[in-house]
């Protein structure tokens, strides 16, 4: 008896030591099923989803989590689907989203609901909006929009060194009537200008604009938006809108003031960077260098304004240099055109007004040649400058030979008249 209640305290003893263990063990577990997932919980796709434009090229999306949606710690996130004009995807905590896309062709998307952290749940259904493409006659709206930047000096203001120039062009819609006319408009952020110089066709439309000025930062990395409409009596003219990525739209300025000088066989060819709101580290160069002498061209790429060069010293060189915006400052974009050529060197060469005066002399005398050899050919002198006939003579004795003979006691006279041999034929000759 005496043994079996020793074992029942040491029992009691072994559960009283172990049981702070056994209630932390308890409540972890407790703990860990709490927030283990509710497999039946559901979630419900947002509500009031719209679609707004806000601006040229711009649209709002904007909607709310559902109010009838089950309070968890799950934290709730967005899946988001654009389906037109282009189709793209992404998700979001923020229940509205600033878009910049071209409108034309109307917009439409979709949004759900997603757990952000655990996929273990199912996504909710979606819910659909959309903005349907604006109004106009199929084949009125602009074709072909083409858009150019450049960057020039201002020497005005301290603000703004710098000004960038905007050109566009485009061709009239396919079944456009008349006397349709088109007006174009240009967005940069928050700044909305309408084009004041036009070009027109021989009908009197507009099919392309300039702007001397704008508000665009020459450095910019943001999307130019540009939308162009349209009137007429005949028919409604559909806009047009189209996104351009400033990096390649902008035409660099050519190299300035490049020199070379040739000392002995060494070329040594220097440039100043472009006007442009970069700084001289963020350029790319092409230097191209034409021999004269052997007639071809050599290319050498550099990211310095110097180039030092072997070359045959006997030749003259024709040198440009274009730039770029290197990569390393912004996304790489349009070469400038070539710079002015110059030129150095010695030119064996004659110049080419002797060669053409030559080229001149050797002609003639190629000309006259042949014009000999047809006149001799075609007895064309004769049938030109007929022979003038001389008066003919009546007398034939132009050498007279009298022999007297005398024979005997009586005295004979005989008269011979002998003619020169070939007097005849120097008569009928032609002089």
């Amino acid at each position: 008896m005496v043994i079996r209640n020793e074992r029942i305290n040491q029992r009691r003893q072994v559960v009283i030591i172990m049981a702070p263990e056994l209630l932390i063990l308890l409540g972890a577990v407790i703990l860990q099923a709490d927030l283990l997932p509710d497999k039946k919980f559901l979630l419900l796709p947002p509500v009031n989803f719209t679609i707004k434009a806000v601006n040229l090229a711009q649209v709002l999306l904007r909607w709310e989590p559902n109010p009838d949606q089950e309070q968890s710690n799950i934290q709730l996130g967005y899946h988001v689907k654009i389906n037109a004009p282009q189709e793209e995807d992404y998700e979001t905590r923020n229940t509205e989203r600033n878009l910049i896309t071209i409108l034309h062709k109307g917009f439409s998307a979709s949004v759900r609901t997603v757990p952000w952290n655990d996929h273990s749940l199912q996504a909710s259904s979606w819910v659909s909006a959309e903005l349907k493409a604006p109004t106009g006659s199929p084949g009125t709206e602009i074709v072909n929009l083409t858009c150019t930047t450049n960057t020039k000096a201002d020497n005005y203001t301290h603000l703004r060194p710098y000004q960038v120039s905007l050109h566009c062009t485009w061709l009239v819609g396919k079944d456009a009537p008349d006397d349709t006319q088109y007006f174009l408009y240009y967005r940069y952020r928050s700044w909305i200008e309408e084009c004041q110089e036009y070009s027109k066709d021989v009908l009197q439309r507009n099919v392309a604009c300039w702007f001397p000025r704008t508000f665009i930062n020459s450095k910019g990395r943001d999307y130019l938006a540009v939308y162009v409409n349209g009137s007429s009596k005949e028919a409604a003219i559909k806009p047009f809108d189209q996104l351009f990525a400033l990096h390649a739209i902008d035409r660099v300025n050519s190299p300035a003031n490049v020199t070379a000088e040739i000392k002995g066989t060494c070329l040594s060819i220097h440039w100043e960077k472009p006007v442009s709101a970069f700084p001289s580290h963020c350029f790319d160069y092409e230097v191209k260098i034409y021999n004269a002498k052997k007639g071809y061209f050599q290319t050498e790429k550099m990211t310095t304004n110097t180039l030092i060069t072997i070359i045959d010293d006997v030749s003259k060189y024709y040198i440009q240099v274009r730039a770029a915006v290197s990569p390393v400052c912004r996304a790489t974009g349009l070469w400038s055109e070539w710079s002015r050529p110059i030129y150095v060197g010695k030119d064996d060469q004659k110049p080419w007004t002797e060669w053409f005066l030559i080229a001149v002399m050797m002609t003639i005398c190629f000309i006259l040649l042949i014009f000999s050899l047809i006149c001799r050919i075609c007895h064309v002198w004769t049938k030109l400058f007929p022979p003038v006939p001389g008066p003919k003579s009546n007398i034939n004795d132009f050498f007279v030979i009298i022999n007297n003979e005398k024979t005997g006691s009586s005295e004979t006279e005989v008269i011979s008249y002998v003619e020169e041999a070939g007097f005849e034929t120097l008569e009928d000759s032609v002089f």
